[in-house]
Formats: structure tokens, sequence, C-alpha cells
């Protein structure tokens, strides 16, 4: 795993010291070595990587991580530049992102421009084994990715949450800072996003609320590669 060497560090380096971190990194580094796991161990912190705290303006919230080959790259719902097959719930959020903000369907799904504006895409599950999803479920990074959270909560200033479906909506009631936006809605799975996902116009309310607090809307757009 690539060491944690930005502003996150500091908010939690006590967390490997803990003994539940101590057991998640010899479970992972086991994992590693026995099975074929995702993301690359180098991109389980990209996320972190690719968005200081300091940076942070958005999180979105998955999972686990992809769990087929060429996908899982350390960012929520985004895929590698050279995946040519964008998987169904990012395409779900392009659609959203159309018909809130007349936004262009791009030909990939690497993600990373939304990272590099200060969007945290965050899984709340960092590491599965080869398509068997939620296989790293319950080893101790849901602690470790409330650890994450909690560190968001703290920040004294504007922060959007997009908590889409119900695993992530559970991690509401850790979110009680009054600077801060939570919006709720469906997955956007094609299993569940007619339950509130279309139409929810998050990605228009979440720039709205930025402009109002004096900050850069956030640029969604992905362009064609």
């Amino acid at each position: 795993m690539a060491a944690i060497d930005n502003d996150w560090l500091p908010f939690l380096e006590q967390e490997f010291k803990k003994d539940y971190y101590r057991d998640l990194y010899r479970f992972v580094k086991d994992e590693y070595s026995r099975y074929v796991i995702y993301p690359k161990s180098d991109d389980i912190f990209n996320a972190l990587h690719f968005t200081p705290l300091s940076k942070v303006k958005v999180v979105i919230l998955g999972q686990d991580p992809y769990h087929e080959e060429n996908q899982a790259h350390g960012l929520s719902f985004s895929v590698p530049k050279d995946q040519p097959k964008i998987p169904p719930s990012l395409q779900n959020i392009y659609k959203e992102l159309h018909d809130e903000l007349g936004c262009y369907i791009p030909n990939n799904g690497y993600l990373k421009k939304w990272a590099d504006q200060g969007v945290l895409m965050l899984n709340t599950v960092l590491t599965v084994r080869a398509h068997q999803a939620f296989s790293h479920k319950e080893h101790g990074w849901e602690q470790f990715t409330d650890a994450i959270i909690n560190a968001v909560n703290l920040q004294d200033r504007p922060v959007v949450y997009l908590l889409w479906g119900s695993p992530s909506q559970k991690k509401a009631t850790m979110l009680n800072n009054p600077k801060h936006l939570v919006l709720k809605a469906a997955h956007p799975s094609p299993l569940s996003v007619y339950r509130g996902f279309w139409g929810c116009g998050h990605f228009k309310k979440c720039n709205e609320f930025l402009k109002a607090n004096g900050l850069d809307p956030i640029d969604w757009q992905i362009e064609n590669i």
C-alpha cells in the first residue's frame, strides 16, 4: 500500500497504530499474496492521494471497489483511462449529469478530473477479491474509512456529501457539521436508479451550495479521450 504522505496523515496516523488496523493490514497482505485483489496495492489510497483533505469540497461515497479486471483504481465509481467499458452505475450518473447540467456523455469513465477539483471519491471498503463483491467487507476497512469521513466532518468550511444508497446514507449519523450539506438519493445502480436517483438534482444543488459559499463549482464534465 502506497504510504499516505499528505495532510490526511495527522488525522489517520493514530488509526495505523490500532489493533484493528494491524489485523486489517495482515489480512489484506495475505489476500494479495494468495488471490487476485483489486485495485492494485499501490492504488488503494488513491482517493486520498489525489484529493488532499484541505482541498475536499465534495464527498462521493461508494461501497466496495469494482471487482472485474481493469476497473478499480482507488476512486469510487471511476475506472482507468484505458478501460473502454463504462460500468452501469456510472452510465446512470452520466445520464443524470446530462439531464441536470447538459453535460455530454463521454466515451470513458476516468473521473480523476473530479478528484483533482476536490471531490473525495471514497469507497467504504477499499479492496475486494476478483469477481467476489463485498469479499473484504467487515475486515476493518469500514472503521478506517469512518475515520476519513470523521476527518472531513471536522473541517470548518463548506463541504457537500452525496450519499447514494442505504449503505452510504447510514454514514449520515456521523455528519453533524452545520457548515456542511448532506444530500441523499437512491444508488445509481440499474437495480435502484428509478427509486429516486433520476431527477435527484444533486450535481446542480451541490454547485449552487458551493457558489453560495464563495467556492468554485465543480466542473462535472468528463471529456472524451
